[in-house]
């Protein structure tokens, strides 16, 4: 059985960006994760992939490595959601940056990144 998991709004504290006081002072970003998951139709969470994991695996590459880029952290992020369990087999990570340096106002900057099991 196909399920779709979904983690909104994930907050964490990081340093990434571009401009040197993104990189020296950090942002709250929130992350947002969409599983396509092949689980068991048993209730057990050994049946299924466990989204605090997913959690716990998004929280730390987010905390633990500074991108310029969120595209590339969306990226990263995908990859090592892909393989924390092979019964993941698509995953959707959106970054927010709430925060961005505009001198408009703006409500959210954010970036979708995709990728499924056996893609490159």
């Amino acid at each position: 059985m196909i399920f779709d998991i979904q983690l909104e709004g994930l907050e964490v504290f990081a340093y990434h960006g571009v401009m040197q006081h993104e990189k020296d002072y950090g942002q709250n970003f929130l992350i947002d994760c969409r599983l396509s998951v092949d689980a068991g139709s048993e209730d057990h969470i050994d049946h299924t992939v466990s989204y605090a994991l997913v959690a716990d695996a998004i929280s730390e590459v987010a905390t633990k490595n500074r991108f310029d880029l969120i595209e590339t952290l969306a990226s990263q992020l995908v990859k090592t959601v892909l393989d924390l369990d092979s019964r993941i087999l698509r995953c959707t990570i959106t970054v927010h940056k709430p925060h961005a340096p505009l001198s408009q106002s703006f409500k959210d900057v954010s970036v979708r990144f995709s990728g499924a099991r056996g893609e490159d």
